[in-house]
């Protein structure tokens, strides 16, 4: 590998479709990990079990998205060194990636009981609820150090684009994770705490793959990890400040998410299950068009390492059109087939019946919400985490503001227009900061 060519304007199209279809695959498995979980228990007879792993499956986005600096930070740094063709710093980035995660997986395993019992205190669920998140906490928050060790190779590939391999990983884990959710729940009867101990060993087998493609691909390049390039006092700041700024940006976000599922809870476990449902459809929008944002990431990221404003603007618009159609296709997909995807996650009468009410909602939200997820990786490639923080703030008191309006006005219906509210202002946010990020590439 080296620093990147960049393309003449006819052959970017054909490049971002290479670049981003691996990566729109991979992102597309990857929130099947909750999906499988959700649909296992989802066809147990009770619907606690339901209840208890929506709640926990929120925590743990919450949990490792609060962490995702890890993925997107090493991805922004990775790939302006690619685009500058520095091979030493693309060792040191990801050694500094993968101390940061180990430390964190550690801090995380050895607080799993104040975690669960400050998750269970602010949603205040019902006692079988409960029980069945705390089974499910328990057993999968041992495999954090393999989750967030994979964030570091997932970012570290987009980085250099090396996005089959990215694609390969999700693979692997998310087979194995829907093959073992199968066998211990329905075949030696685990209940929820199956489904949390096939997400914990399909979440280590992919973080053992990852490194393996790693050090295959790093004995390939040039140049030599140095102790010295990893504690540079440069680099050691500008992944901290990057890392700080999409840290806090990124629990801001988590902080609107789970308060979309806390409202949903104080409505009633039914409610609470029925968007639980409808939630899969906004995650798997997220991660199809966040493959378009981790195509703009790389290919942005080096453009800015190459210092070249002309591949800035073709990444962007490219990458941004794309990532339109495609948010397109998806509300007609899930407009046509909706109700029969309800039906493959639950078999409650109540929670179908009520998802089906909220649905047009999850419907429309891909062509609302793509907008901020473009603009936040091309925000990420640049490594201008400071816009972000600055940004989801702001977004994240709008939508404070608007539930307090909308909810007491529309119960359920004001939550998820609260939520469409959230997203149209993180976009908003970020354009109003585009003009001084492409004056700054060149």
């Amino acid at each position: 590998m080296s620093g990147t060519t960049l393309p003449a304007e006819g052959e970017w199209r054909r490049r971002v479709w290479r670049l981003a279809l691996p990566i729109v695959a991979a992102n597309a498995l990857a929130p099947l990990v909750g999906v499988v979980d959700t649909a296992v228990v989802g066809h147990l007879p009770a619907l606690h079990y339901l209840g208890g792993v929506a709640i926990g499956t929120t925590l743990f986005s919450f949990l490792y998205w609060g962490l995702g600096f890890l993925r997107m930070g090493t991805t922004g740094l990775v790939a302006q060194a690619y685009g500058a063709g520095d091979h030493d710093e693309l060792r040191a980035v990801l050694a500094r990636a993968l101390l940061a995660a180990a430390a964190l997986g550690v801090v995380l395993v050895a607080a799993r009981q104040p975690i669960a019992d400050l998750a269970f205190l602010v949603m205040a669920p019902s006692m079988l609820v409960e029980a069945a998140g705390r089974t499910y906490v328990g057993i999968r928050i041992v495999a954090a150090p393999a989750v967030l060790a994979n964030w570091v190779v997932l970012g570290w590939l987009i980085g250099v684009q090396r996005v089959r391999a990215a694609l390969l990983i999700q693979v692997v884990m998310n087979g194995l994770n829907m093959a073992l959710a199968v066998l211990f729940v329905f075949g030696l009867g685990w209940q929820v705490a199956g489904v949390a101990a096939a997400t914990a060993i399909s979440e280590y087998a992919a973080a053992a793959m990852g490194l393996w493609l790693l050090a295959r691909l790093l004995g390939r390049l040039p140049g030599r990890l140095s102790r010295a390039r990893i504690l540079e006092r440069a680099g050691l700041v500008r992944t901290f400040a990057i890392n700080r700024d999409i840290f806090i940006r990124t629990v801001c976000l988590q902080l609107g998410h789970g308060y979309f599922t806390v409202l949903g809870a104080r409505m009633g476990d039914a409610m609470l299950a029925a968007n639980a449902v409808l939630w899969n459809f906004l995650i798997f929008a997220a991660y199809a068009l966040d493959g378009f944002a981790h195509a703009a990431e790389a290919l942005v990221g080096g453009a800015v390492g190459a210092r070249d404003r002309r591949a800035l603007g073709l990444a962007v618009r490219h990458t941004t059109v794309l990532a339109g159609a495609v948010s397109f296709g998806l509300c007609v997909f899930y407009g046509v087939l909706g109700p029969t995807i309800i039906d493959l996650l639950t078999t409650l009468p109540e929670v179908r019946a009520a998802a089906l009410i909220y649905l047009p909602w999850a419907v429309a939200l891909p062509l609302v919400a793509v907008w901020s997820y473009q603009l936040d990786g091309i925000f990420i490639g640049a490594t201008r985490g400071a816009d972000m923080r600055n940004g989801m703030i702001v977004a994240l008191l709008v939508f404070g503001g608007a539930t307090l309006v909308l909810v007491p006005a529309w119960g359920n219906h004001g939550v998820w227009l609260s939520l469409h509210v959230f997203v149209v202002a993180r976009a908003l946010a970020l354009w109003a900061r585009y003009p001084a990020l492409a004056a700054s590439a060149a």
